[in-house]
Order: C-alpha cells, then sequence, then structure tokens
C-alpha cells in the first residue's frame, strides 16, 4: 500500500544534517542484517559499537520509527539508513514482521485505539457545559475586549506621533505582557514578532502594514463580538450580516482555543491529499512545523502544524512528495487551511484505529467509495514469493495552476481572510528567471520568491531551463520553493 519513497525524502525526515551524513554512512546492504518489508513496515538490525546490533523498524503508515539505540534524536541514523537501503530496494519483502516488530506494530494500534477512546470522552464531556463555563467564558471575553481596546489606542498614538521611533525593540513589550494578561495571546505573539519587521530598507511600509492589520483585527473583534441585547445601531447590524465564519476567524486569530475534538466532531474531508512539503520556524524555543497538502479531488489547501520544544521530536508522520487516502478535518473559520488528519485509510491496519471523526463518505472498503478517488487505485503486485500490496503512485507531479489561478486563487483566500501569511500553491509551467533566478515565471507573468530563499540553485539545476510543476508557499513576501518533480516525475525537495 505504501508508495516507496526517494532519497530526497528520506534524507527530508532526518532532524539535522549530521543525521543525513551518519545515514548515508549505514545505509548499504552489508550493515544490516535480518531486515524485511512488508506492505506497512520496514525493519533490520544494524550492527554497532555494542556486542549487540541495534533493532531498528519503522512503521510506514504513520511513519513512526523506534531503534535500541541510545541516541535521543528522532528519527535516529539508524531508522534513516534503514530508510535509505529500502528506498534503493535493498530490503527483501516478507509476507510478516518478525516477532518484535509485530508487537511493536500491535502495540501502537492498541495505544492509539485507547487514545482515540479518551478524545471522544472529552468531547462528550465538554459538550455538557455548565453555568460555571459560562461564566468563565464571559470573564474571557471581558478581559479580551479590555486588552484589544488598549491595543487600539496604543496604535492610534503610534500613528499619531509617527513610527520614526519605532526601531526600538522594546517599544512594544509592556503592550505584549498586558495581552498575554488579557487572555489574547495569538494578538501578543504576532505583537511580539514585530522586530523582524524592522529589518530592512522597507520596514516602514511593512510596520504599517502589520500595524493595519492589528487596527483591523480589533475592530473586527468590537463590532462582531457584541453581546447578545447589546447589538444596537450600525455594531448590531454588523453582526447580524456577518457570516459566522468571519467570527470564527476573528477568535481564532486573537487566540481562542479550539479543541482537536470540537475540529473532529465538526465533519472530514476525504481525498487523496499530496503532500507538498513542509518548512520548520523556531518561535521562543518552541519549534512550529508546517506540513501543506493539497486535495486531488477537492482541489482544497491543508496545513497541518505540529508543535516541540526545541531539541525534541516533531511530527514526521506525512512525508513530502508522497500521496495519502485520508479524512482531514478543518478548524473553524471563513477561509479553512488548518486540519487535523482525523484518519487515514491508505494502511492495510487503519482499521484498528479511527479517531472519532463524523464521516459523510462511503467506507474505504466499498468498492463505490474509492470511485471518487480516480484511477490511483490499489493493486497487488506480486514480489518474490508473496503478494504485497502497493500504492500506484500518481504519474508525475499533482495538478497545477497558472500564475494567474494562483493569484486568483490566493486573493479569494484572503477575501475571506485578511490577516492570512501563507498559502500553498502548485505552479505548473513556470522556469526560474530574473536577475539571480529569483522569479518563478510561466507564460501569463511570474511570481518573485521570498528575500530568504535566494538563488534557488537545486530548482535552476532541476529545470535546465525547462518549465516545470513547482510547489511552493505563498507569502506577502513572495514564494517559497518547497518541492519540484524531474522530468520522471521524481519528487525533488527544494
Amino acid at each position: 500500500m505504501i508508495e516507496r519513497w526517494n532519497r530526497d525524502q528520506v534524507l527530508a525526515l532526518a532532524p539535522d544534517a549530521s543525521s543525513q551524513k551518519a545515514a548515508r554512512g549505514i545505509s548499504s546492504p552489508g550493515k544490516w542484517s535480518g531486515s524485511g518489508a512488508t506492505a506497512d513496515a520496514v525493519w533490520g538490525e544494524c550492527a554497532g559499537s555494542g556486542s549487540k546490533p541495534y533493532r531498528t523498524c519503522v512503521d510506514l503508515s504513520e511513519p513512526a520509527y523506534r531503534c535500541s539505540c541510545p541516541s535521543r534524536k528522532f528519527p535516529c541514523k539508524h531508522a534513516l539508513g534503514l530508510l535509505l537501503l529500502w528506498s534503493a530496494d535493498g530490503v527483501p519483502a516478507a509476507g510478516e514482521p518478525a516477532d518484535w516488530v509485530g508487537e511493536w506494530l500491535d502495540g501502537r494500534r492498541g495505544r492509539a485505539a485507547r487514545a482515540a477512546e479518551a478524545g471522544t470522552a472529552r468531547a462528550a464531556k465538554a459538550a455538557e457545559a455548565g453555568p460555571a463555563d459560562g461564566r468563565r467564558a464571559a470573564r474571557r471575553e471581558q478581559r479580551v475586549t479590555a486588552g484589544l481596546s488598549d491595543l487600539e489606542r496604543w496604535l492610534a498614538d503610534q500613528i499619531r506621533q509617527g513610527i520614526a521611533g519605532s526601531r526600538r525593540h522594546d517599544l512594544w513589550d509592556d503592550l505584549v505582557k498586558r495581552l498575554v494578561d488579557a487572555q489574547a495571546p495569538a494578538v501578543a505573539g504576532s505583537l511580539s514578532r514585530l522586530g523582524a519587521v524592522l529589518d530592512g530598507d522597507d520596514w516602514p511600509a511593512r510596520l504599517l502594514g502589520e500595524y493595519a492589520l492589528l487596527h483591523l483585527l480589533c475592530v473586527a473583534h468590537r463590532r462582531l463580538s457584541v453581546p447578545d441585547g447589546d447589538g444596537a445601531g450600525s455594531q448590531g447590524a454588523d453582526r447580524e450580516a456577518a457570516p459566522a465564519e468571519l467570527l470564527e476567524r476573528v477568535r481564532d486569530r486573537i487566540g481562542f482555543p479550539v479543541t482537536k475534538e470540537e475540529v473532529l466532531a465538526r465533519g472530514a474531508v476525504r481525498d487523496r491529499w499530496d503532500v507538498l512539503g513542509r518548512r520548520d520556524e523556531e518561535h521562543d524555543r518552541l519549534i512550529a512545523r508546517r506540513v501543506w497538502l493539497r486535495g486531488r479531488s477537492t482541489g482544497r489547501a491543508a496545513l497541518v502544524l505540529s508543535f516541540a520544544p526545541v531539541g525534541q521530536a516533531l511530527d514526521a508522520s506525512l512525508v513530502t512528495g508522497t500521496t495519502i487516502d485520508a479524512d482531514l478535518a478543518f478548524y473553524p473559520g471563513s477561509a479553512p487551511l488548518r486540519a487535523v488528519v482525523a484518519a487515514r485509510r491508505d494502511s492495510p491496519r487503519r482499521d484498528a484505529v479511527q479517531h472519532g471523526a463524523a464521516r459523510h463518505d462511503p467506507v474505504p472498503d466499498d468498492p463505490a467509495g474509492d470511485e471518487h478517488l480516480g484511477d490511483d487505485a490499489v493493486r497487488d503486485e506480486p514480489v518474490g514469493d508473496d503478494a504485497v500490496r502497493h500504492r500506484v503512485a500518481p504519474a508525475g507531479p499533482p495538478p497545477g495552476s497558472t500564475v494567474e489561478q494562483a493569484l486568483d486563487e490566493v486573493a479569494e483566500a484572503l477575501a475571506g481572510d485578511p490577516w492570512l501569511d501563507s498559502w500553498p500553491l502548485v505552479l505548473a509551467g513556470v522556469t526560474p528567471a530574473g536577475s539571480g533566478s529569483r522569479l518563478l515565471a510561466g507564460p501569463s507573468g511570474g511570481l518573485p520568491l521570498h528575500p530568504s530563499a535566494g538563488t534557488p540553485w537545486r530548482l535552476v539545476a532541476t529545470s535546465g531551463g525547462h518549465p516545470l510543476t513547482v510547489a511552493v508557499e505563498w507569502t506577502p513576501r513572495g514564494l517559497r520553493p518547497l518541492t519540484t518533480w524531474d522530468e520522471e516525475g521524481r519528487v525533488i525537495v527544494l
């Protein structure tokens, strides 16, 4: 069932460059014994410095990793080396996993099933909110309203006084603390990151743009959050005319929490999702991983976020360049983008775990249920003496759009969420162009790359002057290249 990953996709899972180098050194068949692979797992034993070899296995359906080595990196060099060997077709097929591998896989499925039951119980408990919960929610609303009123007045003072003195990095420290106390963490985070805007010659324009977005958020909350019975005049009319999704988006941008159980209860969208790429960012000793996806049939964009403290493992279950058959549940909002994977249907063991999301499509094993997924079905292919189920990988890259179509898509997304700062796109028929190849150009025009992208040498080398399909992350400052595909359809992680 699992598409075989290539070398680029495996190395993209490494936590750092040193792990990549170490993995290459142990990716030869001579380093491994007792290795094998089934439809959704690969395992082997790697000789190390100790008397016993390190036992390493990978659950390809997640993926998830286990190794008996003492490394704290995740995945470790042994898991990466084993995957590199598997990607080069150097691991023999097996009918069943080794006993120690099977025990680990069964244990994972059992823990996941128990976690799903606990999540369902938490969701049911949350739905039974009592009077005390309502009073706490009302007190938070009051604190947020007061905090945003302070921010609105502060912004007016900044514009009235001028921004010449705004290059002091401590200018907004006190206000950030007040917004944290007011339980508006997302707004506080946006304000604390304004220091990065002050770098560069264009800082006045960028700072004014950020101030304008913060002011727009304050005004939107003030107009849309008028309590029932107090909506006199134009503010009451604004609230009645505004869609509920817009208020949900405003609350999300302020930092009101939405639990995973609440998201799963909203229903899920099934599709074959192309994993376009990922990017890690560090803020305040916390690593945030953004993984971008796009549905083959629905054309919907999705963002899966995960977080971990610096030095700890991040979620690596979505492999760049693969296509997964899955249910995604989207967070509320007027331009839904962030999502969670409610259930994956592309694993032979998927029936062991379902995460409780409401579904409105046929069951996975119903032949009618796969018709909407296109011709990229599942077939049995004999490997040696055993038949191992493999997913037939779609030929070439995912469907792309022209530059004009991409701009229309971004414009529509911004109309629903003016505070949007990134969006995934797949551009077809574009080539690196311009000074330093810092432009992706097509027949209808071009789009600039983000300043941090520099000269995209790997993209230039893959293109060779010929048009490519490129997955990118749109930002207001330009495109961040994520992935491209060569002339043979192989994934190239940028």
